[in-house]
């Protein structure tokens, strides 16, 4: 059976979306709509679908079965409820909203109308994040002891309502949980405010997780190259993830060779062994996520990032945020 989706908000990002569904078997792509009309003409000529300024007209005519919701941040929440209570399934891009209520909000309304909830935490379905998740899940680096994530670059001039940690540090604490299988138990960071008119643009974060696991994320929008890099470190050598490039290396530690970390940590210590880059099946991100909700909406699949796994990742940012403010060590 065909799926007739939508994508509300058209713009940088959400005009991918109506590409990508154009692209899908077994999808049909039959609207969009924007608060800018003239964009929302533009983008429906383009695909041959019609194009609206008022979402809830396109939910009431078109009758979607599912919707991607692209949108600015702060309109999360109203946009969901008016699709959910319209009888539709919803991919929400992260942040799943503002705040923590509204995000709760989202989640509870979706449990009551049975509605499908995905968000959209798009570096989960990079190929090399995949690969790393099934290589520590194997046990391949043994006892993990830190995860570091890089997020840098120029400055969007497009995002206004919310800071560099809220837009950016929620990809990469969801990153976190996913590699690891837990939440942090505290968070700490530092953050500036430098270009930005309103919010902090600069973060560098600590997370302290169960079992002797530290992460820290390094975020902000005054990089003018792209930086997007995931190291894992453990006790047989370090995985690095380049996000742009869709690479996965390893670099392993000569000192292991098959033994336990316990027995080298006073007797040999670490050295530089090979190092590995992995050959990868590359794809799209965005295609593999869209797909997935695609499924999840069939029944499929489970849905693999539901809504509390976004709720997970906006709490951590905002504490982030909180602490970046207080100067205090936050316990999540």
């Amino acid at each position: 059976m065909t799926l007739r989706v939508a994508v509300i908000g058209v713009g940088s990002m959400g005009k991918n979306h109506a590409r990508v569904y154009a692209d899908l078997p077994d999808v049909e792509l039959a609207a969009v709509s924007d608060v800018s009309p003239e964009l929302a003409q533009s983008i429906g000529e383009k695909y041959g679908v019609p194009g609206y300024a008022d979402y809830r007209r396109m939910l009431s005519v078109e009758k979607p079965d599912a919707v991607s919701i692209v949108v600015p941040t702060a309109m999360h929440e109203e946009v969901a409820l008016a699709v959910m209570e319209a009888g539709v399934h919803l991919l929400i891009e992260k942040p799943i909203a503002a705040t923590v209520d509204e995000g709760r909000r989202i989640i509870q309304r979706a449990k009551e109308l049975e509605r499908v909830l995905m968000v959209g935490h798009i570096v989960r379905f990079n190929p090399a994040m995949q690969e790393l998740k099934k290589k520590l899940q194997a046990g391949e680096l043994g006892r993990i002891f830190q995860v570091f994530c890089r997020r840098a670059g120029p400055f969007p001039a497009r995002i206004r309502d919310v800071g560099v940690v809220v837009d950016l540090a929620p990809h990469d604490v969801d990153v976190m949980r996913f590699l690891l299988g837990e939440d942090p138990k505290r968070v700490f960071a530092e953050t500036e405010q430098r270009i930005h008119t309103d919010h902090e643009d600069l973060l560098f974060g600590l997370l302290r997780f169960p079992h002797g696991v530290t992460g820290a994320v390094e975020i902000n929008w005054l990089t003018p190259t792209k930086m997007r890099e995931t190291l894992v470190l453990g006790e047989r050598g370090l995985f690095r993830v380049d996000d742009l490039t869709q690479d996965l290396y390893f670099y392993e530690n000569a000192q292991t060779a098959g033994e336990l970390w316990a027995g080298l940590r006073t007797i040999k210590g670490v050295s530089e062994g090979s190092m590995i880059r992995y050959t990868l099946q590359r794809y799209e991100p965005l295609k593999a996520e869209l797909q997935a909700f695609v499924q999840a909406v069939n029944g499929e699949i489970a849905v693999p990032i539901t809504g509390e796994d976004g709720l997970a990742a906006l709490r951590l940012a905002l504490a982030l945020v909180e602490s970046g403010r207080t100067h205090q060590v936050i316990e999540v």
